[in-house]
């Protein structure tokens, strides 16, 4: 063998039957080979397992996909390179011409422009409620054959909760899928609902180091069976690497997760007393409007604290501006601090009624609490604090 082949099919490393790594491989391939055509096209069939191209399939997304599936108490899932495209995904592998979703005022920007504007364009109609409107959800379903319910619990920002056993029930009642965006709660939060379909930014949680995206749709096996044709041809594929990384992220969810949401509930209740600040919106507080809800249907109540100053967007943005632990950015979840300013979450399509359904105003903040000392980032939060309230130079 010359030189110039010997590169390209160098001697293959095997490792015995006994003798395994006890961190999974990385499986950087595009593509998987068999010895035989006729067990390839069993294997691209589903006759038999095997892998053949990584858009379709990987063993690396494949670790992720059965672990993140049987954190969510599901049997199978799909991951994707963004939550955007998880949730892209299933809306398009669900949906057609014709068909009605019910979604919410208190749900994630992008969702709203896919329902909103792109499914519209493919002929798929939609109504848009607040999530505690539940005499509403149960009339629109009564009324209206509704193919999809789409929500989220927590809400992205204001952390509203949704009745989810009785939006379950009354979707189940009328022939209606639910697809839940559980993001904000995590994967150990809300599996023993009667929930067709989660969808996850990886991105947060899984990751939680701000440094890799994906996404992921995790229901039953006849479900995620159904989606993943239509996922295998819109192609949003999952790099490995970053599989890889999520991974490893994981191992340490319950340890982030839990530290991160038992400083946000503290801060929260800093942040309560504090004179400066008109509401704070965190469900494991007793002041939220659905906190015994959230107790009932929650473990933990998630990392983000959100709130309104005292003020108007001038004063909260010398507060954001003010912080030194805190990074100006999107995204949650992740073990550094992050906070987004009025200026990045005002929903500028709503009406004036969905507007004021959605309780963001000019002086909202939404904090996402990293794994810092607790007491470092009070500190910093009462310091932004000061210097809002001190007169201009």
């Amino acid at each position: 063998m010359k030189e110039r082949t010997r590169v390209i099919h160098p001697q293959e490393v095997r490792l015995p039957p006994d003798n395994r790594p006890l961190v999974q491989p990385i499986y950087q391939s595009v593509k998987f080979e068999m010895d035989r055509i006729d067990e390839a096209l069993r294997g691209l069939r589903g006759e038999r397992p095997g892998f053949f191209y990584t858009r379709s399939s990987n063993p690396t997304n494949r670790q992720l996909e059965l672990l993140v599936a049987d954190m969510q108490r599901r049997e199978d899932s799909i991951v994707s390179g963004s939550g955007v495209a998880a949730v892209s995904t299933a809306l398009l592998s669900l949906c057609k011409a014709g068909d009605h979703i019910l979604c919410f005022v208190e749900t994630y920007g992008p969702t709203r422009v896919m329902i909103r504007h792109l499914l519209a364009k493919f002929g798929v109609e939609y109504t848009m409620l607040s999530i505690e409107d539940d005499a509403g959800i149960e009339r629109v379903l009564a009324e209206r054959p509704t193919r999809l319910v789409f929500f989220e619990s927590p809400t992205n920002p204001v952390t509203k909760i949704a009745d989810i056993e009785r939006l379950t029930g009354a979707a189940r009642a009328h022939g209606a899928l639910t697809l839940m965006d559980n993001t904000f709660a995590g994967f150990h939060n809300h599996g023993q609902y009667d929930v067709d379909l989660f969808v996850h930014s990886l991105t947060k949680y899984a990751s939680g180091h701000g440094d890799v995206m994906g996404g992921a749709i995790i229901g039953s096996s006849d479900l995620v069976k159904s989606i993943r044709p239509d996922a295998s041809t819109l192609g949003p594929v999952l790099d490995p690497h970053a599989a890889f990384l999520m991974l490893r992220g994981l191992k340490t969810y319950y340890l982030r997760y839990e530290a991160q949401a038992a400083a946000a509930l503290r801060i929260a209740a800093w942040l309560e007393a504090h004179p400066d600040v008109s509401t704070v919106r965190y469900p494991g507080l007793p002041s939220h409007p659905r906190h015994a809800l959230a107790r009932k249907q929650m473990r933990e109540f998630g990392t983000i604290v959100t709130f309104d100053l005292k003020g108007g967007l001038e004063e909260a943005r010398i507060f954001t501006e003010s912080l030194e632990l805190f990074a100006i950015t999107a995204s949650l979840g992740s073990v550094d601090s992050l906070v987004m300013p009025p200026q990045f979450m005002q929903p500028r399509e709503f009406t004036p009624e969905q507007r004021a359904a959605s309780l963001v105003t000019p002086a909202t903040v939404r904090l996402s609490i990293g794994a810092e000392d607790p007491d470092d980032l009070i500190a910093d939060l009462g310091q932004a604090l000061r210097k809002m309230r001190e007169p201009a130079s």
